[in-house]
């Protein structure tokens, strides 16, 4: 059984422990969290690659001690070929595929990030690039062991990804599914590593990768060109944020899901639950769900394109008007149209105070399954989430697709800072908000509010029925409870990856550290 590690100066927590492992050695070598954050970030793209990886996008909150938080966004941007036209034209005039090169239409943000991240360490503090990268360097160059969970992805997503060009030459073993404990080795991955310690973060954007890149997506029908790669930037932005009766939340800006992240806990908050794990915990959870999730799609998109901006739906009187429809007894009939998605969340604290909560995705499990020989990048499927109808997520020139991502961040009043997220599409609002009102509104450890039993509304990553799925370690008398006040009840297996991937750090006003993990990962929590 896992439990909360606590420490006195640092900690970190990843879902898998690789990952873990080498933010805690930068940080131990005089590295900052961001920095940590950084080794992590390409150590978990070599180790765990059906989950994420450097074709994908990543988004950031980081605290500093006595300062606002800071949002940066790596949300790639769509192709300037990228249009309805384009996709007409090749056979798909309804919706964009999911799988190969059609599917792979936007830019990749996540390493450009990484760079504009490393901008909010002093210069004279910084650490070589060379150190951030050793750890990714070495395992795809010498290979890891294919864990479990990407072994049975791989087996479960097989039939539609086996015959996507590059994916079979690097993710299967001789035309075969890896078993657990098989070696996998990404010298191509490698590769580019190595280019990018010795030329620079945007030379990923602007040298030989994107020219690679960029090649082997047009030669299999992408829009992407090396034009795109170029002209791409990462964001540094205001994060949204909402005030609560514990204090307040934040959480990353449109094209991500973060406003309706913070509108559950908002509505939840003027439920005034009293109780945890009981009816109206799970209830009061699910149906504010559902307010943020009627306003969420209808509404988010591009922030260029939406009819008002995110701040703006977590205004006061619009969020006393959502929680007065909530009915404390009775559910809302469901379901509305859902998002899946396939992510990592990763958190940091240094010995300095700096909280950081990082999720980097390449969307479906495997992305748009697209992986170019010469630099071992799989190109994410994120852009397979534009609508091609009129609406704030149709499909356009440079805009960015609704993101499910959308790493957390809490500063409370009583000083603690917490830094929390969970891979899962549609779950992450609702697994943060389990976390969340589990350990900060109801008192529980940590990592007890991590292992504690999950529910899920609708689809998700790896699932297509829209009901109310429960783990089945919940009471059955609660379960019997939610079914008689109208909720479509579906059970799934105890620790189910339906429930997502979740973590936490929490650094008190003391400066004592605590880190969690979820027994449904191949996670660490380090706290030193």
């Amino acid at each position: 059984m896992q439990h909360t590690a606590y420490g006195l100066n640092a900690a970190f927590t990843a879902p898998h422990r690789l990952a873990a492992l080498a933010g805690r050695d930068v940080m131990k070598a005089g590295g900052t969290a961001i920095e940590a954050m950084v080794a992590a970030a390409a150590t978990i793209a070599a180790v765990y690659p059906h989950m994420n990886g450097i074709g994908g996008d990543a988004f950031w909150l980081i605290a500093k001690p006595g300062q606002a938080p800071v949002a940066i966004s790596g949300a790639g941007r769509a192709a300037a070929l990228a249009t309805p036209a384009f996709y007409a034209e090749n056979g798909h005039p309804d919706a964009i595929p999911s799988r190969g090169g059609l599917a792979a239409l936007t830019v990749p943000g996540a390493i450009d990030s990484w760079r504009l991240a490393l901008e909010e360490v002093s210069a004279e503090r910084r650490l070589p690039l060379a150190a951030l990268l050793e750890s990714a360097i070495d395992f795809a160059e010498n290979g890891i062991a294919v864990s479990t969970g990407q072994s049975r992805l791989t087996a479960a997503k097989l039939a539609e990804l086996e015959h996507v060009p590059g994916f079979a030459e690097h993710y299967l073993d001789g035309g075969k599914v890896p078993a657990p404990g098989a070696r996998l080795e990404q010298k191509a991955l490698a590769g580019t590593f190595r280019h990018l310690r010795d030329n620079g973060l945007r030379s990923y954007y602007e040298g030989a990768p994107a020219r690679s890149i960029a090649a082997f997506a047009e030669a299999n029908g992408s829009p992407l060109r090396t034009s795109d790669l170029a002209s791409y930037q990462a964001i540094r932005e205001v994060p949204l944020h909402v005030q609560t009766s514990h204090g307040a939340l934040y959480n990353m800006m449109a094209p991500t899901q973060g406003a309706f992240s913070l509108m559950i806990l908002a509505l939840f908050d003027r439920l005034g639950v009293k109780t945890g794990e009981g009816f109206d915990h799970i209830h009061g959870l699910v149906e504010a769900t559902k307010q943020a999730f009627i306003l969420r799609n209808g509404e988010l998109g591009d922030p260029d394109t939406m009819v008002r901006p995110a701040q703006d739906m977590l205004e006061a009187s619009l969020l006393d008007d959502l929680a007065a429809r909530i009915d404390r007894e009775k559910a809302l009939p469901w379901p509305h149209v859902a998002k899946p998605g396939d992510t990592v969340w990763m958190g940091a604290c240094d010995a300095d105070g700096t909280v950081v909560s990082f999720i980097q995705s390449v969307y479906f499990e495997f992305g748009s399954g697209l992986t170019d020989p010469g630099t071992g990048v799989m190109l994410q499927n994120r852009g397979s989430g534009f609508s091609l109808q009129p609406g704030p997520n149709q499909l356009a020139p440079g805009r960015r697709p609704f993101h499910t991502l959308n790493p957390a961040l809490a500063v409370l009043k009583d000083g603690r800072v917490m830094a929390y997220g969970n891979m899962g599409g549609e779950g992450q609002p609702q697994t943060q908000a389990a976390v969340y009102t589990r350990h900060v509104c109801f008192g529980q450890d940590l990592q007890a509010a991590i292992t504690a039993p999950r529910w899920l509304l609708g689809k998700t990553w790896g699932d297509a029925t829209t009901s109310l799925k429960l783990e089945s370690r919940f009471d059955p008398a609660l379960v019997e409870a939610l079914r008689a006040a109208g909720h479509e009840i579906e059970m799934i297996d105890p620790y189910s990856d339906l429930a997502g991937h979740a973590g936490a750090i929490v650094r008190s006003a003391d400066g004592g550290v605590q880190a969690a993990g979820d027994p449904r990962a191949d996670s660490a929590a380090l706290a030193w």
